[in-house]
């Protein structure tokens, strides 16, 4: 199994994955331009992409659809709530329906050999969910734009090789921040994003010897940054766990250039 974060933050959001024979891309919320860029650093043509799964409709995982479909034809996955919401913000109606299928949560998809998995996360979206995708014996687990986790959650992430996981903010950075007071309720409550603290909590639901690589994803331009973000999961591991020396590698995924490519 192949991984790389093609970008990820706030103004954009883009991961591939890969068996070797198959590639796909879960949300592709940056620029055609910045996808094909980013598959080529990692030696993939944009053609080669066999599905594009979505994640919701906010522009931020969806932007660069259009013109994906448009140029390439790649088919895109995602449930019904998401397929219209892209299709209402289509506005030059580029997506043909003929490219768009329904998914539905807790029910696995096959792209050749790759079982992909969509389970439902707690965010103010129409219909959203986030995926695990299983191939040659390895698992990828993505939990992004959630802002709670529950058992259910956990389940479905459970014994991952592989985790990219939400770290939006920083609660103080963001409290004492520019944004306006509803749009800081929005991102502290259910159906907003989890803060830093919350994803290491998380992280210490899922840490079991399979697991050998975590990304950390989706930072806020405004309320965090990379550093800050991975000390401070770091230490909710240290506090929660005594884990000083963390059993796997830990990355952030960046905004604007593509992560190191995780190979198993």
């Amino acid at each position: 199994m192949k991984v790389c974060s093609i970008a990820s933050g706030s103004s954009g959001n883009c991961t591939y994955i890969s068996d070797g024979k198959h590639h796909l891309l879960i949300d592709a919320g940056v620029s055609r331009k910045r996808i094909v860029e980013g598959l080529r650093e990692i030696g993939v043509e944009p053609e080669q992409l066999d599905a594009i799964f979505v994640t919701h409709e906010h522009i931020d995982h969806i932007s660069g659809i259009p013109m994906m479909v448009k140029m390439f034809g790649t088919p895109v996955y995602a449930t019904g709530g998401t397929l219209d919401g892209i299709c209402r913000k289509d506005k030059k109606k580029e997506i043909g329906t003929d490219k768009l299928y329904q998914l539905y949560a807790d029910r696995p998809v096959a792209v050749g050999d790759m079982r992909i998995m969509p389970f439902r996360i707690s965010h103010d979206a129409a219909e959203p969910v986030c995926y695990c995708v299983e191939a040659d014996g390895c698992k990828f687990g993505m939990a992004t734009d959630l802002g709670m986790y529950d058992d259910y959650t956990l389940g479905h992430l459970a014994g991952s090789d592989i985790l990219l996981l939400e770290a939006n903010h920083d609660i103080s950075m963001l409290e004492a921040g520019k944004y306006p007071y509803s749009l800081k309720c929005r991102i502290l409550g259910e159906k907003g994003h989890l803060s830093n603290e919350a994803s290491g909590k998380l992280l210490c639901n899922l840490i079991q010897n399979r697991l050998q690589h975590v990304m950390l994803a989706h930072l806020s331009n405004e309320n965090n940054y990379p550093e800050l973000a991975y000390q401070a999961v770091k230490c909710q591991i240290w506090e929660e766990m005594g884990i000083n020396v963390l059993p796997f590698e830990m990355m952030v995924a960046k905004k604007d250039v593509p992560s190191s490519l995780i190979a198993l």
